[in-house]
């Protein structure tokens, strides 16, 4: 049969259609004329335009010619052959047969009926020319129920036989014909599935046909799914006991690929290998804790594994599932550690700490954030800082390593922060633990009042004495304010201040700093950092100039043979430099004293008003001492110096002569001997020999002394805070904190009037915070102390009420 559509084709340059212009006659019949009889042909007229024709259509009397241009329709009527209906009987049969055949498991395919081609003309006939497409697709979906409803029973009787994990792979196997076979009858019926069933959006195609069908029989009956979890449930059991992968693994991933395709996977899969995680790691974590008596480092190790074990299975068989792998590997981290965080958390981290070990602590803060349990970690990351400090801080029979022990514990501890507590997926550090950090170094400086500030003022002095020798200037200035650093976390503020400016003065005055620069950088970090009180170390250093200028004028107004040439005199104000006066001395030799005169004498005419007052506790002088080894230069003390001049007249001297040659305070005269005959460069001898001097111990010099410099520097005791020194100076700071307290007591009540004892406690503590923090106590008796001064009065309505008397 030619098609109709080859015989209407025509050449692309041909015009005949388009170039045809029509007569078109407007008729209306008689009532009594047939409208079935065709119009009379009448000759072609000369107008026409159509040569080719040779009779054209005679027009009624009554009908009226119109030309209309356009293009011309053409109605085929009665094209369809017509054909029996036996044929497309036989046609639909074929079809069926061929389906059945295919959606049949076990046929061969040599025994299909038809060949693919004869298959798919004979849907294209029955679709398009027999108009058979509903009957053909009601075929289909018959055929499709029966297929899918006998794997089901082949599937039911398998699992009979073989394991749980060999049925699934049977399954797998069933899925997996199936797909192949819907997809080759989807291709054979093209022509139901595109002309027919689309036509209607809501007939479903071959495809959402046959996966609805296999999915209602098969993957929703609850025989099936409970073999394939316990497949699945073998499978899993098998790698976590084994801890290597099953031979089956590809068996599963197979099967996660086509729960996935139909749209099974999150009810039958997922759900499942989530609970049965949770269960099982559940169960897991108990037994080790209970009867393998592990301790949390070690159940924390095995917890990382696990969850790495499971991470690795699940991406291996959920390829692209990132969802699950996530779901999975946090119901592993809930089995092992919900419950237990508290104990794993308390019992690892103080040994992980104490062995530094960044890796293992970084692990636990992993486990830990994926469990939104941080605070359970910060809290005792906190608690072990804060103990730690503590007993640094407590620790009276080490107290001299104190401020290294902190400074190397504070840089591990910030390493750790900036290591370890690190968020993987933002690579920053969380500010709670930040806060913690902090709060756990102040908490561990309050275990021990004031000395932790007096040794890190101390520490302080030794590196600005040592100075930053070999070091980058970048070293030695990270160095100072890692030290400094320190200074932060003490609340007794004063009592840093108080010691470091007396240790800044002794190196100034001793000459013992390493940099005069340095000095005035570290004055200005803790004037503008800290507190700005340490802008008194600025006096300091004016004081020292003016007295160079002073003392180099002097030098220029003297004659050059004077003694007092060699003089060296330091003018400094008493409100400015943190030593009290003296009320014992010394008596200088007479040729010294001589020499002051001339000095005083010239200072006073500079500076009429002025009153000088003579320390020499401070003093130093260089000796020339002639010894049986040669001439060497002594470096001492003024108050050494005065002692080893009275051996150029007598050979020795009883400890009760000197004592009254001197009138030197007895304790101040016994470190000086001490220093002189008991230490490790004895210019003098004593007997009977000794460490400590008694008042009935003589001295001698001695000229043997040997030593291979020829300046020799005798460490004084002036040079260092004796245990003397650091009591005075504590009870002068305990001083001046009752007159910080009651000054700011007072202003208090003068702005306020009135106030309840809570309210004036706590307002107080606000206003002295930055110096120091006082005891409540102390505050108590401050309060009473002025209310007898009569500055304050109790209300007489209420006890607890104080008013501030004008």
């Amino acid at each position: 049969m030619t098609d109709i559509f080859k015989l209407l084709t025509l050449p692309k340059t041909s015009k005949g259609f388009t170039a045809h212009h029509s007569t078109v006659v407007d008729y209306t019949p008689h009532h009594d004329e047939r409208s079935g009889s065709h119009p009379h042909k009448t000759p072609r007229l000369d107008s026409d335009s159509d040569s080719g024709s040779a009779y054209r259509y005679r027009d009624r009397p009554k009908g009226k010619a119109v030309e209309r241009s356009g293009p011309l329709r053409i109605q085929v009527h009665n094209l369809t052959p017509t054909a029996s209906d036996k044929s497309y009987d036989n046609l639909f049969a074929l079809s069926r047969a061929c389906t059945r055949h295919l959606l049949t498991k076990g046929s061969q395919p040599a025994l299909l009926p038809a060949t693919y081609e004869a298959i798919y003309n004979a849907c294209c006939t029955l679709v398009c020319v027999a108009g058979q497409g509903e009957k053909l697709n009601h075929m289909l979906i018959m055929e499709v129920d029966q297929s899918t409803f006998s794997l089901r029973r082949e599937l039911e009787n398998s699992k009979r036989t073989g394991t749980a994990i060999d049925w699934v792979g049977h399954f797998v196997h069933v899925c997996e014909w199936f797909e192949r076979q819907v997809a080759l009858v989807q291709s054979l019926l093209a022509y139901l599935d595109r002309a027919f069933i689309l036509k209607d959006p809501k007939r479903p195609s071959i495809h959402d046909l046959a996966v609805t069908s296999f999915k209602r029989q098969i993957l929703n009956d609850a025989v099936i799914i409970e073999q394939i979890r316990s497949g699945v449930l073998q499978w899993l059991d098998w790698e976590r006991t084994e801890g290597a992968p099953h031979p089956n693994r590809e068996t599963i991933r197979r099967l996660v690929s086509q729960l996935v395709s139909h749209d099974t996977y999150a009810l039958t899969f997922e759900r499942f290998i989530l609970e049965q995680t949770l269960s099982f790691y559940t169960v897991e974590a108990k037994y080790r804790i209970e009867n393998l008596n592990i301790s949390a480092e070690e159940f924390l190790a095995h917890a990382t594994a696990r969850t790495g074990e499971e991470r690795e299975r699940v991406e291996a068989v959920c390829c692209g599932m990132v969802e699950t792998v996530r779901g999975v590997v946090q119901a592993a981290r809930r089995g092992l550690l919900v419950g237990r965080l508290d104990w794993v958390a308390k019992e690892a981290v103080g040994p992980l700490m104490n062995a530094q070990g960044t890796d293992r602590l970084g692990s636990i803060y992993t486990e830990f954030e994926a469990l939104d349990s941080l605070s359970i970690l910060c809290r005792e990351f906190k608690s072990y800082v804060q103990t730690t400090v503590a007993n640094i801080v407590k620790d009276t029979e080490h107290e001299d390593g104190m401020v290294e022990r902190l400074l190397a514990f504070k840089a591990f501890s910030d390493h750790a922060l900036q290591t370890s507590f690190i968020s993987p997926s933002t690579s920053t550090l969380k500010s709670s633990f930040s806060y913690a950090h902090t709060d756990a170094f102040s908490c561990g400086f309050k275990a021990r009042r004031n000395k932790p500030a007096e040794l890190i003022a101390r520490h302080l002095d030794k590196l600005m004495r040592r100075g930053q020798r070999d070091t980058s200037d970048e070293e030695w200035e990270a160095l100072l304010e890692r030290v400094l650093a320190l200074y932060r976390y003490t609340d007794d503020k004063d009592v840093f201040r108080t010691f470091y400016t007396r240790a800044l003065a002794r190196r100034l005055l001793l000459e013992k700093s390493a940099s005069d620069d340095f000095e005035k950088g570290v004055l200005r970090i803790l004037k503008e950092k800290y507190d700005p009180e340490f802008g008194m170390g600025d006096h300091m250093f004016n004081d020292l100039a003016l007295s160079r200028d002073i003392l180099r004028e002097f030098h220029n107004r003297i004659s050059e043979t004077s003694s007092a040439q060699k003089l060296s005199v330091m003018v400094l104000q008493r409100s400015v430099w943190p030593f009290a006066a003296r009320r014992n001395g010394v008596d200088l030799l007479p040729p010294m004293q001589a020499d002051l005169a001339l000095y005083a004498t010239f200072y006073k005419a500079q500076h009429q008003g002025h009153k000088l007052e003579w320390d020499h506790s401070l003093g130093t002088a260089t000796l020339k001492a002639r010894f049986r080894a040669g001439t060497k230069d002594v470096t001492v003390s003024l108050y050494q110096a005065v002692v080893l001049l009275l051996f150029n007249d007598e050979t020795e001297l009883g400890y009760r002569a000197i004592l009254e040659v001197t009138r030197m305070d007895a304790a101040e005269l016994k470190r000086t001997l001490q220093s002189l005959a008991c230490a490790n460069k004895k210019v003098l001898k004593k007997r009977p020999a000794g460490r400590e001097v008694d008042e009935d111990d003589v001295f001698y010099f001695n000229a043997e002394f040997t030593d291979p410099r020829a300046k020799v520097h005798i460490n004084s005791i002036q040079e260092k805070e004796t245990p003397e020194d650091s009591k005075r100076t504590q009870s002068h700071i305990d001083s001046d904190r009752k007159h910080y307290l009651d000054a700011a007591i007072v202003r208090i009540m003068k702005s306020k009037k009135e106030l309840t004892y809570e309210a004036l406690k706590t307002q107080t503590i606000d206003a002295v915070k930055n110096h120091f923090v006082p005891e409540v106590g102390v505050i108590k008796q401050r309060i009473a102390g002025l209310v007898e001064q009569e500055y304050l009065t109790r209300d007489d309505n209420d006890m607890n009420k104080f008013v501030y008397v004008a």
